[in-house]
């Protein structure tokens, strides 16, 4: 759905609260249709945003695997 927005779990280091709340931005933005909000709809807007970027990182701090962690660089 969103080309922009990258797997964020299971690397070393772990996804920053930066990248979770980029990711969470990028998402708001798709479903919105709004690259940047109007006035009217800016606090709802910014809200959805923070209540995704919370959720997914929720997620990602509570999901386990075995497998090691990847590298950031390659």
């Amino acid at each position: 759905m969103c080309r922009n927005i990258r797997p964020l779990y299971n690397f070393e280091p772990p996804a920053s609260e930066d990248e979770i709340r980029a990711a969470a931005l990028q998402f708001v933005r798709k479903i919105s249709g709004y690259n940047r909000p109007s006035q009217a709809n800016e606090a709802a807007f910014f809200a959805a945003v923070d209540e995704i970027a919370a959720a997914a990182s929720k997620l990602l701090n509570t999901l386990e695997t075995n497998a090691p962690p990847k590298n950031r660089e390659a």
